[in-house]
């Protein structure tokens, strides 16, 4: 919905603008060097602030929040029957029995029947090395939700930074523009001389650079953080669906009333019903009879 919501912000914008009597022709002329003393200025900030890792995770997060979606109810239904079908291995066959999955999550025939759960990568590292950990040391289901606990922050650590980078730069956006008016008006001084068309001309180029600092930031940029703080949100509430799980495998419970721990911790709008999870775990068992 993110290039949606940016071609509403657009004809919002200009069309109130073209139908208020105002001539694009203006702003087209001043734009290309508007923007490149703005952009480029921010660009620059952006760099001089961050290191080069939090630079490269603060696109790829602004792309992802343009055109993906978080966890809908499909990817946590299949995250619900990946994991049931887990753990119902792992407490027929025992410890060897689902360490092949879990070593090589690639090759297992568990992880790829779920190519929704497989492409979040955060999650199958989440869920592999915290049963590899599980099946190798006797911890405490206490000791086990303080792992994960830990494993999300950090997880998000770094995401949070890029999020933070970006919304300072729409912070700066606005300042950025008067830089370039300024600039512009520097630039009409030198022209004083030459009539009031050219003057008028020019200051309305110098304008062009406030109005683009002020719609980049709110219009654009701003929003686009506020996006990837949401992702990010969303992201960590999948995450924590899967501790819930495992911290209840980790007491003993069986694999049904470990995945319906999970369950419960889905917003309702997301949150498969119990009876789609009881029919999805039925076939499940079906097929492995």
């Amino acid at each position: 919905m993110g290039f949606v919501g940016i071609i509403v912000v657009f004809i919002g914008v200009f069309g109130g603008f073209l139908l208020a009597g105002g001539h694009m022709s203006i702003i087209m002329k001043a734009a290309p060097l508007e923007l490149m003393i703005i952009a480029g200025a921010a660009f620059g900030a952006y760099v001089i602030a961050n290191p080069m890792k939090v630079i490269k995770a603060g696109f790829r997060l602004g792309i992802k929040a343009m055109t993906a979606k978080g966890p809908q109810k499909k990817d946590y239904l299949d995250l619900l029957q990946m994991m049931f079908q887990l753990f119902q291995t792992f407490r027929k066959e025992g410890p060897q029995g689902v360490e092949k999955h879990i070593e090589n999550p690639d090759q297992s025939d568990i992880f790829k029947a779920y190519p929704s759960v497989t492409k979040n990568h955060h999650a199958v590292s989440f869920i592999c090395d915290t049963m590899k950990m599980t099946l190798s040391t006797d911890l405490s289901p206490y000791d086990v939700d303080d792992l994960m606990d830990n494993d999300i922050r950090a997880i998000h650590a770094e995401e949070h930074l890029a999020q933070s980078a970006v919304q300072a730069v729409a912070d700066g956006f606005p300042g950025l523009g008067i830089v370039a008016a300024v600039l512009g008006i520097i630039k009409t001084m030198g022209h004083l001389t030459e009539g009031v068309e050219k003057i008028g001309a020019l200051v309305a180029g110098a304008l062009v650079g406030t109005m683009l600092g002020v719609f980049g930031a709110y219009g654009f940029i701003g929003p686009t953080a506020t996006k990837m703080a949401a992702d990010i949100e969303a992201e960590g509430r999948f995450l924590q669906c899967i501790k819930s799980a495992m911290v209840a495998l980790q007491r003993g419970a069986p694999p049904i009333v470990c995945i319906e721990y999970a369950r419960r911790t889905i917003s309702p709008e997301e949150r498969p019903t119990f009876d789609e999870l009881d029919k999805a775990t039925k076939e499940i068992k079906k097929s492995a009879a």
